[in-house]
């Protein structure tokens, strides 16, 4: 007995050095909070679903717009309808009196995920019905939003189907992969 508690204690011990570290990396750096109102001067673009708040990457949960050109991910052409939704959300953002973002956690990019209110209303919702959008709930869940997941769904049931591709299958056939050519 005495034997396997000397062999399992390293691997133990570096289990609880990996969660120590993971902690305090995560306590030293901020965190989007579960409910906040955001500056505008502070926001910068990127797409239409992702954007920055003082620097750091902000995913829109529930969607997801067309491609804009972004040789750092291998996308190295716009999709159909890309820089509209790009566009699209700059200016509602831009205009807005109010934005209030709610996250859940992180996507495996690093990305905050959060629902995005532009003066009260759901990002995600508005570009649904501007045919600029996919809804992603069907796939991903409701990430622990189930009443803002039901809004981005009747959203997509009720508004036309968006006139392009889907991203997730655009990107499939258009993003260049490292150490892959065309």
């Amino acid at each position: 007995m005495g034997r396997l508690v000397r062999m399992l204690a390293p691997a133990a011990l570096a289990a609880t050095l990996l969660v120590c570290s993971r902690a305090r990396r995560a306590a030293h750096e901020p965190e989007c909070p579960p409910s906040g109102i955001v500056d505008v001067s502070r926001i910068t673009f990127d797409d239409g679903d992702t954007f920055y708040v003082d620097g750091r990457p902000v995913r829109v949960l529930g969607i997801d717009t067309p491609e804009t050109r972004s040789p750092g991910v291998g996308i190295l052409e716009d999709q159909p309808y890309g820089r509209a939704a790009a566009e699209s959300t700059r200016a509602w953002i831009r205009r807005a009196g109010r934005i209030e973002i709610r996250c859940d956690g992180r996507d495996r990019y690093g990305r905050r995920l959060a629902h995005v209110f532009v003066d009260g209303e759901l990002l995600a919702v508005r570009l649904i019905r501007a045919g600029l959008a996919y809804e992603t709930i069907s796939h991903f869940g409701d990430n622990g939003f189930p009443a803002l997941a039901d809004r981005i769904l009747e959203a997509a049931e009720t508004a036309p189907k968006p006139p392009f591709e889907p991203p997730w299958r655009w990107r499939r056939r258009h993003q260049r992969r490292r150490g892959r050519s065309r």
